[in-house]
């Protein structure tokens, strides 16, 4: 819904890993295979590298797209490490949208995703591995973002409406 009304480009470190993982030759793809059944985090080179590199794409296509939502990604120190590292001078974040959900609420969603995403990792084992990861890596991300001011909760429990209706409000305040 964002990128049909806001001039943001859409990029999910999830969906890139997932497609590096089924391609063809990847040198990759098994490790990134094993790192989501296990609901562990891929190594931030390689994430890095490919949200990089569809960045540069993007942007080579159409250089009025410079504008990025990155989905699910910082997810840890490491992580934000190397972006820092990495996107030095070359992308700045403006601001950091966190969806905070129940557990419960979550796995349920994720369930139900599941009976049609054919992702390996909907599964109840994996997304409360998953969980545990979030709380003791990504959590800590989320509160580092927030003493710099820049995360926009969002309460992701209520509806698609009315979470969109929040988003929404904060992008338009935000620019």
């Amino acid at each position: 819904m964002v990128m049909e009304n806001y001039s943001y480009t859409h990029l999910s470190a999830g969906d890139l890993l997932r497609e590096e993982r089924s391609r063809s030759g990847s040198e990759f793809g098994q490790l990134i295979d094993t790192y989501i059944k296990e609901g562990k985090i891929v190594p931030v080179e390689i994430t890095i590298s490919l949200l990089k590199k569809a960045m540069e794409e993007t942007m080579k296509a159409d250089d009025k797209n410079f504008r990025f939502l990155i989905d699910g990604f910082p997810r840890n120190q490491d992580n934000l490490q190397g972006w820092n590292h990495v996107m030095d001078g070359k992308a700045d974040v403006k601001f950091v949208l966190f969806f905070d959900c129940g557990n419960e609420v979550c796995i349920d969603r994720c369930l139900e995703r599941g009976k049609s995403s054919g992702r390996t990792d909907d599964n109840r084992e994996s997304l409360e591995k998953r969980i545990q990861t979030y709380l003791q890596s990504t959590r800590p991300i989320i509160e580092q973002y927030e003493k710099q001011g820049k995360v926009r909760t969002i309460d992701a429990s209520q509806s698609v409406d009315e979470v969109f209706a929040d988003v929404k409000n904060i992008l338009e305040k935000e620019g």
